[in-house]
């Protein structure tokens, strides 16, 4: 339990650190990416950004819950997840950001989806282990 807890709150932490990377941008190191990331990431609305910032310290704080070994935790992780999912629809439905990224991103983009997915399973289970109070 507690070495599943920690890799998902270092993972968390993780995507905390990117969030707030993007967050505190400036101009000069928006000017060294790509025009066409450049342009999606100028036209992204606040309620992306919003989402993203949920999810990251949303699955933060539901690893800390997990720590304190509540049930709450579910209920974050749930609420973390479906704020991924805006994001990345606004990015790869919306805005078809495949044809901006790379391959390795999209990688990285399913692994955020699956780790939530496995976090909100993990959690509901530990709750009907008894784990969680």
């Amino acid at each position: 339990y507690w070495v599943i807890v920690f890799i998902a709150l270092v993972w968390n932490l993780i995507g905390v650190f990117f969030y707030l990377q993007l967050a505190y941008m400036t101009s000069e190191e928006l000017g060294l990416l790509p025009n066409a990331q450049q342009l999606l990431l100028e036209n992204t609305p606040a309620w992306v950004t919003a989402a993203f910032a949920l999810s990251v310290f949303g699955g933060t704080l539901g690893c800390i819950l997990l720590l304190m070994r509540k049930k709450i935790a579910t209920f974050i992780f749930i609420i973390s997840l479906i704020s991924i999912i805006a994001r990345m629809s606004f990015y790869f439905i919306i805005k078809n950001a495949a044809e901006v990224y790379a391959p390795e991103d999209m990688l990285m983009s399913a692994l955020v989806l699956l780790f939530a997915i496995f976090l909100v399973w993990y959690s509901k289970k530990m709750e009907s282990n008894g784990i969680l109070d």
